[in-house]
């Protein structure tokens, strides 16, 4: 009866796992593949080239400036969402009567499509528009900044964009990690005298670390992956100062060059499990420690 039983539990994860293997494993080794070769649009025949690709992507000023551009991306947005995600799960965790009102004003952001946030930003970051009639409003108008065509800024502007619309989904999952934190430690830390930073940093925090692991995971893997923030608010301009590893994938891809295409596409998904596979271990044993 027992091998019957573990027997059926194997039967029910097969249709699962050939599904898995016909659409990511079996697609994901034959773009391995492809990546060495000198597969294009203009050629009927491929052939392997080795490194070639890889060489030209280390070497070529655009990839360069394009895996340069998702790093910095990658990073500030990492820093900003969970920043302002824990602030904003902090405040809002407090017996405020708008409480309510308020974690739905600030998670609304993360339901909207990109497209209608391009919207909605893009005139506000123009120029003449809403940001710099603010900024020179209170004076700080040496601040203004043609937002999205300076090739010195817009990087950092799409990834405050991103900032805005994605802090709101990190604040929930902190909020529901804040929640499952017992009173009762709070109210011996202020009894022994601990204030509120106090409180925070030996309580709060460590009790907070499996929301943290969650949320670092879900912002660097979609900073490393951006792609639908630069693809509508600019395109990859001006120029080329806002490419990221995405949009040169779609354009390398729309180009024919798809062996290229896929050797980024490679490249971008050694770069995530490298950097995000030690970063788990890492909060996992922290975690653990705690």
């Amino acid at each position: 009866m027992k091998i019957s039983r573990k027997l059926y539990s194997y039967y029910l994860a097969w249709p699962a796992l050939l599904i898995y293997s016909v659409f990511f494993v079996i697609p994901a080794i034959a773009g391995l593949y492809y990546s060495f070769t000198d597969w294009r649009l203009d050629r009927t025949a491929i052939k392997f080239i080795g490194w070639d690709n890889f060489e030209r992507i280390f070497t070529d000023k655009t990839l360069l400036l394009a895996i340069k551009n998702t790093l910095i991306f990658a990073i500030a947005t990492v820093i900003g969402k969970n920043l302002i995600g824990i602030a904003l799960a902090v405040g809002l965790n407090m017996r405020l009567k708008t409480r309510n009102i308020l974690r739905a004003i600030f998670y609304s952001p993360s339901i909207l499509s990109i497209l209608v946030i391009s919207i909605v930003f893009t005139p506000m970051l123009r120029a003449d528009g809403t940001i710099n009639r603010i900024l020179d409003a209170v004076g700080l108008h040496f601040l203004s900044q043609n937002w999205l065509t300076n090739p010195s800024v817009v990087i950092w502007t799409i990834a405050l964009v991103s900032i805005w619309q994605q802090a709101g989904f990190q604040m929930a999952i902190y909020l529901a990690g804040l929640q499952s934190i017992s009173k009762e430690y709070y109210e011996a830390a202020t009894i022994d005298g601990a204030g509120a930073w106090r409180s925070f940093r030996s309580i709060t925090l460590p009790l907070l670390l499996p929301a943290l692991n969650i949320n670092l995971m879900l912002t660097l893997i979609g900073g490393l992956k951006v792609f639908s923030e630069v693809f509508v608010l600019t395109g990859g301009g001006p120029g080329n100062s806002s490419q990221v590893v995405g949009t040169i994938i779609l354009r390398s891809f729309g180009e024919g060059s798809w062996g290229l295409g896929t050797a980024v596409n490679t490249l971008l998904f050694a770069a995530v499990t490298v950097i995000a596979i030690p970063l788990l271990i890492f909060m996992r044993r922290k975690e653990v420690s705690e």
